[in-house]
């Protein structure tokens, strides 16, 4: 799919519905008390597949491939597979005849460094629905989440079927993304990511102040949860603060706000 504008990571219906009202581009679903990429409980994302409909896109997080969903870190290989299988099939089975299946699925490669997680990747993205689209993500603190590098990530994508980059951080505590590696990395990531044929998703704690920041590195996508939540990530996504953060990001990168995305100002 071709992405644009602003994401909004939510947790339940309720949040999306807040997200939706301030002018979010695309609804994430993630429980952030599992982690960065924290798989939501199966009712909660079919909840909010339901109240989003077709008038947005949504995405899921799946966990990461180091760790099953709602499972301890470090499992099996296979354990894990066959534990992100599971969540998304029953995902797809509590969805409405009416409800879209997500666009994307993303997974994390926390705990994979040093491993196979190419063929383990792939193996896990082979459970999505028809017309879900796989998300190669790239943890900024990688060191820190034993995971692979960003350029190994970048470089490995179109051989997972990925089109699509997403920048995060894996540890919330430690600060932004801009807070947490050297500066200029970031930039010379989304323009690897560029030159690999990616579109870009940049996220990892961007705060509010960190938007017309993040928009100059000239990603296709913003992902945002604690600035657009009353007390931070673990409180709860408010319509005001996400029309802030879109005002934030049209003002910035020369983009004017439309229902269902960002375009270029004229």
């Amino acid at each position: 799919m071709n992405w644009h504008g602003l994401l909004v990571s939510v947790r339940d219906a309720a949040e999306a519905a807040e997200a939706i009202a301030g002018g979010a581009d695309i609804i994430d679903v993630k429980e952030p008390r599992n982690g960065s990429l924290g798989p939501a409980d199966p009712a909660a994302i079919a909840a909010v597949a339901e109240m989003v409909g077709g008038r947005r896109p949504w995405t899921m997080a799946a966990g990461e491939l180091g760790a099953a969903p709602g499972g301890p870190s470090g499992a099996g290989s296979e354990p894990v597979i066959n534990a992100i299988g599971a969540h998304l099939r029953q995902v797809i089975s509590l969805l409405s005849v009416t409800a879209e299946p997500p666009a994307a699925v993303k997974i994390g490669l926390a705990g994979a460094a040093g491993t196979d997680w190419q063929r383990r990747l792939l193996a896990a993205y082979e459970s999505l629905p028809t017309g879900s689209a796989r998300v190669a993500v790239a943890y900024a603190d990688w060191r820190r989440a034993a995971a692979p590098s960003p350029p190994e990530v970048i470089a490995a994508a179109d051989g997972i079927g990925c089109a699509t980059l997403l920048i995060d951080t894996f540890d919330k505590s430690a600060g932004s993304l801009f807070a947490c590696c050297q500066p200029g990395l970031p930039a010379a990531w989304v323009a690897a990511a560029r030159a690999a044929g990616l579109q870009v998703i940049v996220a990892g704690r961007i705060t509010l102040a960190e938007i017309p920041d993040a928009w100059a590195l000239r990603p296709d996508v913003v992902a945002l949860r604690s600035a657009v939540c009353f007390n931070g990530r673990a409180g709860v996504v408010q319509a005001g603060l996400v029309r802030h953060a879109v005002g934030l990001g049209a003002r910035r990168s020369g983009t004017v706000s439309v229902p269902g995305g960002l375009v270029p100002s004229r």
